[in-house]
């Protein structure tokens, strides 16, 4: 192994093992990006045909139940100590995080912007780092963290007026941010983080789902009219935002650290925000426009910093 000369690897013929690392580990991060967007648009564009609870209903438990055979069958057995805390996970973080923001969007906040306020989320692990793991925040990241969030203040400012949105809708992404962020550094030392992707995921939608009946109860029962473009909205966010989003989230946490991978998450606010402009006409306004890149910038500052979580 050592006498292997450095040519070999470097050949055309013998592609070096680090590229293909490197060359996976983007690929895994671009599909993350993708996935994670496409939660946002799938949303907007299924709160047209039905009520926002029953849509997070069902498409938590189509999500769980189709994964129910697999985790059931496949990967070792599982423990009651370990689906509970998966239970715990599901009805707190995800359920929290997924409502949240939906209900941002279906009360008239545009997605784009909702979703650059949810992807401040490397920015509250590192916070949530600093009392739970001691990690010590340096000077350029406070600053780089006042810097991000000026940039939302500047996107959202003149967002607060597209179709009569309340102030305070704008605070429930950050709510459900902060519970994401918490649960992700909770699930890092918890007995269960050695299960399999698709068990803990399986458990967690169906625990979501639970979560979202009486919600969608009391919003005008758990079976909306079932029109096409119900059932294709449900499809999209059960196969591509859930299976492509969280599946390659827990995928990824398990081979980068916690601010690596929600770093990468800072890519979808500008993709969402054009996609939500071409599909659905939202605004993109130079204000929106200006607040992105103030936002990217503070990140930058933040990501670059010597010291505190890293990401890598």
């Amino acid at each position: 192994m050592d006498t292997m000369p450095v040519t070999t690897t470097l050949s055309p013929a013998n592609p070096s093992p680090r590229f293909w690392r490197y060359g996976l580990a983007f690929a895994l991060e671009a599909a993350l990006v993708i996935s994670w967007s496409a939660g946002f648009v799938g949303v907007r564009f299924a709160i047209d045909y039905a009520p926002i609870f029953a849509i997070l209903l069902w498409r938590s438990a189509v999500s769980g139940l189709l994964l129910l055979p697999l985790a059931v069958c496949m990967g070792p057995r599982m423990r009651l100590r370990d689906v509970l805390e998966q239970v715990g996970f599901g009805t707190f973080a995800m359920a929290s995080y997924l409502a949240c923001y939906s209900l941002a969007i279906h009360y008239g906040a545009p997605t784009g912007i909702v979703a650059l306020i949810t992807d401040m989320l490397p920015l509250m692990v590192a916070l949530l780092s600093w009392p739970m793991l001691q990690h010590q925040l340096a000077p350029r990241q406070w600053a780089g963290t006042a810097v991000g969030v000026l940039g939302v203040l500047v996107a959202t400012q003149v967002s607060v007026h597209f179709g009569n949105t309340p102030v305070w809708v704008f605070a429930l992404p950050v709510v459900g941010t902060a519970a994401f962020a918490l649960a992700t550094l909770l699930m890092r030392n918890s007995h269960s983080r050695n299960m399999p992707v698709h068990q803990q995921l399986c458990v967690q939608c169906l625990s979501a789902a639970a979560a979202f009946v009486p919600f969608a109860w009391a919003q005008g029962g758990l079976v909306p009219a079932l029109q096409p473009e119900f059932l294709a909205g449900i499809a999209w966010l059960a196969l591509v935002a859930t299976f492509g989003a969280w599946g390659l989230y827990y995928l990824a946490l398990r081979r980068f650290s916690p601010a690596r991978v929600t770093a990468v998450l800072y890519a979808s606010p500008p993709l969402t925000l054009v996609w939500a402009w071409l599909v659905f006409d939202e605004p993109m306004s130079l204000s929106i426009l200006v607040g992105l890149l103030i936002s990217l910038a503070g990140f930058a500052i933040f990501a670059t910093s010597k010291n505190g979580p890293k990401l890598a």
